[in-house]
């Protein structure tokens, strides 16, 4: 394993020539969330370890000084972490040769010891220049805040940094500590160059917005490769695909009025983020070209040697699908009870609340098409939960003004039948009213959170479902909304068995959270 204090990578790099122009291809991931196998997306599928590889070694062999780099959030997102803990995400990103990563805030979601354990796995360095570990045995001797990388020849400095928000988000322990982002950037930076490294990139989990605000505050970095945000950027216009947010790269101009690249590859593996970038001698970037996020889809074929290994890695996950997570005492059905009221939706509203408690929700929406079967009385399995919720959403935490959950409810409602795929199905505490005899826009009222009526004025944290919060389903008042966005990576169906194991034993009944009408 290679570990690079400051000290040990300038001693180590001590013999590298003098510096020269040089052009490298930098090659990134970020947010993959263990999403060893592909996933399908309009019936074709996308990512997966195997074809990420073949793409990898395809671009070593053709191209030059190669820099493959890691934004963070490897862990959490499927079944092979609940197994592995991210140890078989570890031995798939050794051997595709990762060279440096940063932590994302789900590396702490099962505490400082499952992190140690990945650290320890890992033969790239990990760096987190605004963590402090110093109070955590298992991770002081591992965190450091950047690592120095040869290139050809050439030096590059690699600044990890972590949102702060983690401490808040995750579950890092009362023995980590986030500090701020613009001074511990600012500093490693600085400590850098003093020693003569000039090309430095910030290898950042803070988000798309983030950066490129931070990147306003900062000088003194070559360009910045994020995540977090699960930003589409210059993504291409796929069936099932998010539009592309902003350009890839997009361009800001740091303290110095220089100008920054900042990069982003969505989420999964679904696409690899690509960039030739040029350098002088000085280490200014002076071009950036063949910049372009590459789509891994079902063209690529799997290297053989990270198919084999996840062939192995699959075997133990069909086991846990026979495990018992939970039980029903009465019937959970995916079809509206005579209310209107969808008694599985009820309960999976529910543990979708309670999985994004940390981010201040206030209640949780489920489409109604995102609810896929129903569970007889007995014990529930993994296997039963997945076929309840296999699409591996994302949970998202927005604020939405009370106008704009009362318009969305509309929209939810606006069918002419009745409830459609897009009908919100809130979670406990919440409720309302929907008429269909009236005209569409106009038939939902009594909306009350907590037995109070919900202000068109005021500003609510709801949860929903990412296919939601991106538009799903026709909801472009939520896909259009203005107020802050976060999604938590934390998958719906992990929300789900999460709150059957803590209830035990369900017996969910009609509570009266929508009251349907042909009045």
């Amino acid at each position: 394993m290679r570990w690079y204090s400051f000290l040990s990578a300038i001693m180590l790099c001590s013999v590298a020539l003098a510096d020269k122009p040089i052009t490298i291809t930098l090659v990134h991931t970020n947010d993959l969330h263990a999403h060893i196998e592909p996933v399908r997306i309009s019936k074709k599928a996308y990512g997966g370890y195997a074809r990420q590889a073949t793409i990898i070694k395809q671009i070593r062999a053709t191209e030059k000084n190669v820099l493959l780099l890691n934004a963070g959030d490897s862990f959490q997102g499927t079944l092979f972490f609940n197994v592995y803990e991210g140890l078989a995400d570890a031995a798939c990103l050794n051997e595709m040769g990762y060279q440096a990563g940063t932590l994302g805030n789900h590396e702490f979601d099962r505490g400082p010891s499952v992190l140690s354990n990945y650290y320890q796995s890992v033969n790239f360095p990990i760096v987190s220049c605004n963590l402090d570990a110093s109070q955590e045995p298992l991770l002081s001797s591992f965190v450091k805040p950047a690592t120095i990388i040869q290139v050809g020849g050439e030096k590059f400095g690699i600044v990890g940094v972590t949102t702060p928000d983690t401490a808040n988000i995750s579950s890092p322990g009362p023995s980590l500590k986030f500090k701020d982002v613009v001074p511990s950037v600012q500093k490693t930076v600085d400590d850098l160059r003093k020693e003569g490294i000039n090309k430095i990139i910030l290898l950042s989990h803070v988000g798309f917005e983030e950066d490129c605000g931070y990147a306003k505050q900062l000088k003194g970095i070559s360009l910045i490769v994020g995540g977090h945000s699960h930003t589409p950027l210059g993504t291409p216009d796929l069936p099932g695909w998010p539009k592309a947010t902003a350009q890839y790269p997009t361009y800001v101009k740091d303290a110095e009025g220089t100008d920054v690249a900042v990069v982003q590859a969505w989420e999964w593996g679904k696409v690899i983020g690509h960039l030739n970038v040029s350098f002088d001698a000085q280490g200014k970037v002076k071009k950036i070209f063949n910049a372009k996020p590459i789509v891994v889809d079902e063209s690529v074929p799997e290297d053989s040697v990270i198919k084999s290994m996840v062939t192995a890695f699959t075997k133990p996950i069909e086991n846990l699908k026979n495990q018992v997570v939970g039980e029903t005492l009465s019937p959970l059905t995916n079809k509206p009870e005579g209310s209107g009221e969808m008694l599985m939706a009820d309960v999976i509203s529910d543990g979708m609340l309670a999985a994004t408690a940390k981010y201040g929700t206030v209640v949780a929406f489920v489409n109604s098409g995102g609810v896929r079967g129903s569970f007889e009385p007995g014990v529930i399995t993994y296997g039963n939960a997945i076929s309840v919720q296999p699409f591996s959403n994302t949970l998202v935490a927005l604020d939405l003004t009370g106008e704009e959950i009362i318009k969305s409810l509309e929209q939810g409602a606006s069918g002419t039948a009745g409830p459609t795929g897009g009908f919100l199905n809130p979670s406990k505490g919440f409720s309302y009213s929907v008429d269909y005899s009236k005209p569409v826009g106009s038939r939902v009222s009594a909306v009350t959170l907590n037995g109070e009526a919900i202000s068109k004025d005021k500003t609510y944290t709801v949860a929903l479902l990412s296919f939601t919060a991106g538009g799903g389903d026709f909801h472009d008042v939520i896909k259009n909304a203005k107020g802050k966005r976060v999604d938590s990576g934390l998958i719906d169906l992990d929300a789900f068995i999460e709150y059957l194991k803590a209830h035990k034993s369900i017996n969910q009944t009609v509570e009266g959270r929508v009251k349907a009408s042909r009045q």
